[in-house]
């Protein structure tokens, strides 16, 4: 049994199909409280109110501690079927309305929905606690798991057993009932910060925003872009003439390649360093030092050196050392490769500027373009009109996906949505049977949290049958009406990537729904998504998908060549922000509590963590920093390695699949059969080597990055 909690992660990894309670009179009124009548469980969003989650939770956790009760106080000797199979049947209203509640939470938030968040995260923790912290409960699950070799368990029972045993033991079940009631305090407080922070770093992106009283400033940016600038200052209510320029979550800023002005690049990314440093309303730094704190309170509570070793114990990389290793081992070559690409800028500034500066932060995009341009004949701009949005989803994504899996997408546009830019597509097999349903969501919006994602509202397995419900989503600016979406290559790349997460939860296969779709280690999760971007740039899907948008001509091999060599050049910075970005998170969640640094404390940290890792390099900041980190502050709490960690096992897989068949059923069935299917049912390592054959070697992914000549 997975804990409630993790229902509220960006990725939710505890499943259960929709609701089966019985339903009063005035259940009826709440579509939370009865079942779906649409097609695969969808919930009804056009039906769905602010004021119908409150009762809704209010109703699911007692419907849900109810059954815990049973379960506990069974006078019956415990054994499988009446502890461990129950409490995959128990909760089920409570993960639908929770799953329904968090997602849309995410993707269309409001001041209503939020109230909800600040009321019911601490309620929700103290729930978890209530079961995970039941002695009566807990015996009986300490039974089983204690006889579990003279029980007849294969090897999923098996494994639900001892991975819900060790749900509990990291609880705190085992803890004295003093320590208990301050585990307690720590989770609810945590979860009450949880939700501040992300509130607040959703505010602040909307706040920080950057308004231009002259186009000029906004020189180098497309029409297209100008006009989308002005609709979203008229929006704000703000003067005609007036430009807006929105952020995304990361410390980068999209328009800064283009923009020519350097004063307006300057002005945009330092309002994007500075989110949640202001000493506003929106301020996170006291949050950050405060859940950092508790969970290394939690952690010493719970007889572990640190939040990091609680967090490694149950993923794949395992220990705290071998990610320190990693970081230790290719953070300075990265943060080499990063220099020299800044030498090659410095040497374009020096000969393109009227009066040469010394290139910072806010210079890097624009000139790694120039650079582009001269060194490989590259312009951006050149190749967004191939990325039509709508054509890349379905002549490439689909595509892709039918040629490896057999699978088809047909959209429904009958079916309710949560926002007009969303489309659901109903998921066939190669025989025409049904599979689920998968939701689009690709344009930004300040209702939206930033970055891209995958969601389930359904899930299916084999002991409560259902449908998968998935969903993909990213923040793509939406264009002026009438204008086609065009891609950048990045965007292009996640989409797939975003896919890949999206496929994991479709093609689940197992019976128990702790371990349905991506319930898998942090550090594994990232795998196939990343496994599967290798479809972006594979010949065949390419010639599909990347067409003109006017003139319906295929992008020149000679263009779609230099796309891939001047990815390459800028490997050093890509590899240098996101390793800079994980070692403090990884740094941060070592500490005690007693070490960690207080709010007026936490750039010096940042600096000193930098330094001690070779990648104190001013051009290359973080990818993000920790006022609006919020993968650390959340689900991905010294887990920010796993995405490099998974394109480890990724670059390997790569290899493989390319020397065994490419893109045919062969190879999809295979990776669908060893590990998407399987989700969580298996260790991890054990169904890579089940698809590989062998165990990955990091030397593909330093091949791939470009950084192997740094390290001879």
């Amino acid at each position: 049994m997975k804990n409630i909690l993790m229902l509220m992660a960006v990725v939710l990894l505890s499943a259960c199909n929709a609701p089966k309670p019985e339903s009063s009179q005035d259940d009826a009124a709440n579509p939370l409280l009865v079942d779906s009548a649409l097609p695969y469980g969808l919930p009804p969003f056009d039906e769905i109110k602010n004021e119908h989650f409150a009762p809704a939770f209010d109703q699911a956790m007692a419907e849900h501690s109810a059954e815990i009760e049973t379960i506990a106080t069974n006078p019956e000797p415990p054994n499988f079927e009446n502890v461990f199979v129950e409490m995959e049947r128990a909760g089920q209203r409570l993960n639908y309305v929770a799953r329904v509640f968090f997602n849309l939470n995410g993707t269309h938030t409001n001041e209503a929905m939020q109230a909800v968040q600040r009321e019911y995260a601490p309620k929700l923790s103290a729930h978890s606690d209530a079961i995970l912290l039941n002695p009566e409960l807990f015996a009986r699950v300490e039974a089983v798991y204690l006889d579990r070799d003279n029980r007849d368990l294969d090897a999923e029972s098996r494994r639900l057993v001892e991975e819900t045993y060790k749900d509990f033991v990291r609880a705190g079940a085992q803890l004295s009932e003093q320590n208990q009631s301050r585990l307690k305090a720590i989770n609810a407080e945590l979860a009450q910060l949880g939700t501040e922070f992300s509130q607040k770093v959703l505010a602040e992106v909307n706040d920080s925003a950057v308004v231009f009283d002259d186009v000029e400033m906004l020189a180098g940016l497309s029409e297209a872009r100008i006009e989308t600038a002005a609709a979203e200052a008229a929006s704000r209510g703000l003067d005609e003439g007036q430009y807006v320029i929105t952020l995304l979550n990361t410390s980068g800023q999209p328009p800064l390649s283009a923009m020519t002005n350097r004063q307006a690049r300057e002005r945009l990314h330092q309002a994007s360093l500075a989110r949640g440093t202001r000493g506003n309303d929106n301020d996170t730094r006291a949050i950050v030092s405060k859940i950092a704190t508790l969970r290394a309170e939690r952690a010493a509570l719970l007889g572990y050196d640190s939040h990091a070793d609680y967090a490694l114990e149950v993923q794949t990389a395992g220990s705290v050392d071998r990610i320190n290793d990693l970081h230790a081992n290719v953070g300075p070559i990265a943060s080499a490769n990063a220099q020299k690409e800044g030498e090659v800028l410095q040497a374009m500034i020096n000969a393109t500027a009227d009066e040469p500066f010394e290139l910072a932060s806010w210079d890097w995009a624009f000139y790694t373009e120039q650079v582009r341009q001269e060194r490989f004949d590259f312009d951006e701009a050149e190749v967004r009109p191939y990325f039509e949005m709508d054509n890349v989803l379905k002549n490439g994504v689909f595509y892709s996906a039918e040629k490896l899996f057999g699978i088809t997408f047909k959209e429904r546009t009958d079916l309710p949505k949560y926002h007009p830019d969303t489309r659901i597509w109903e998921v066939f097999e190669a025989d025409g049977s049904p599979i689920g349903l998968f939701i689009t969501d690709f344009y930004a919006r300040s209702s939206k949290r930033g970055g891209a994602w995958m969601n389930s509202y359904q899930v299916y397995s084999g002991l409560l049958g259902g449908a998968p419900v998935v969903g993909n989503h990213l923040n793509v600016p939406k264009p002026p009406e009438g204008e086609p979406t065009l891609l950048t290559w990045d965007e292009v790349v996640t989409m797939f990537h975003e896919f890949g997460h999206a496929a994991h939860g479709l093609l689940t296969d197992v019976r128990y729904p702790s371990f349905s779709g991506t319930s898998v280690p942090r550090d594994f999760v990232e795998y196939p998504s990343q496994v599967y971007e290798m479809w972006a740039d594979w010949p065949e899907v390419l010639e599909n998908y990347a067409i003109h948008y006017e003139t319906g001509e295929p992008i020149p091999k000679a263009l779609l060549d230099r796309v891939m060599e001047a990815a390459l050049f800028n490997e050093g910075f890509r590899t240098t922000e996101y390793l800079a970005a994980s070692v403090l998170d990884f740094e941060l969640h070592q500490l005690t509590a007693d070490e960690v640094p207080g709010p007026d404390e936490l750039a010096d940290f940042e600096a000193a963590v930098l330094r001690k890792y070779d990648m104190d390099y001013a051009p290359v900041p973080p990818r993000y920093r920790p006022a609006y980190f919020s993968h650390s502050m959340g689900g991905y709490s010294a887990g920010y390695y796993s995405y490099f960690w998974a394109e480890v096992l990724d670059a390997d897989s790569v290899l493989w699949i390319k020397e065994n068949g490419g893109l045919d059923r062969a190879t999809g069935d295979h990776f669908r059969n060893t590990i998407l299917a399987n989700g969580g049912s298996q260790e991890a390592m054990a169904l890579y080597e089940q698809f590989a054959g062998r165990i990955p070697g990091i030397e593909p992914l330093l091949e791939r990055r470009g950084l192997l000549e740094s390290n001879d």
